[in-house]
């Protein structure tokens, strides 16, 4: 199965419709949707390592706009539209909790950890920065360092290792998912631990 998906993904670089369907999903995942923007990307900078920073550049740029429209959500619709987007994923008791302890040193802090390793999900730091009335210029300029690191880092290692990279993943795929699931996991029980 998973062969199958990285087979598919990975034919999806030499679309002429791959970049569109990039910003999409980097968009929606910053405001509403729970898959992240990896999963397109990387098939995509690893079939084409020469391209991974214009792919890095198209998803923080749809990423970043997805975020606005997230804090656009929590500011000016949180009880007709964003609380029944969180309710759907689960979200909501703990965006609950969460909003009322929340500052924009926190808010700054979420930003980089949703960035860097995907905790919380990005979907519920862009709304909680509207509920909580965070400086939009603010957002932004945070948003960009955040999610920028993370996709450019990517297109680095792999516009530099692209080829091995590329080679590794291939032969070694099912236990790479395994490891990261595993990993995932792991963060997110870390994640709850921490949070209570």
């Amino acid at each position: 199965m998973f062969r199958k998906l990285y087979d598919w993904t990975m034919s999806l670089a030499e679309r002429k419709s791959a970049e569109v369907w990039l910003a999409v999903i980097a968009f929606v995942e910053s405001s509403v949707f729970l898959v992240p923007a990896d999963v397109l990307y990387l098939p995509m900078a690893l079939r084409r390592p020469d391209r991974a920073y214009r792919y890095a550049f198209v998803a923080t740029a749809a990423s970043v706009a997805g975020g606005i429209a997230g804090w656009a959500l929590g500011y000016f619709a949180y009880e007709s539209v964003a609380k029944p987007i969180l309710a759907f994923y689960g979200k909501l008791d703990a965006f609950e909790a969460m909003k009322n302890g929340v500052g924009d040193g926190w808010i700054l802090i979420l930003l980089i950890t949703s960035g860097l390793a995907h905790l919380p999900p990005i979907k519920v730091v862009t709304i909680l920065s509207g509920v909580i009335q965070m400086s939009l210029p603010l957002f932004i300029i945070s948003a960009i360092v955040a999610r920028g690191a993370r996709f450019y880092a990517l297109a680095f290692l792999l516009n530099r290792y692209g080829e091995p990279i590329r080679i590794f993943i291939e032969k070694r795929l099912n236990l790479i998912v395994t490891v990261v699931a595993v990993l995932a996991i792991g963060a997110y029980a870390a994640y709850k631990i921490l949070a209570h």
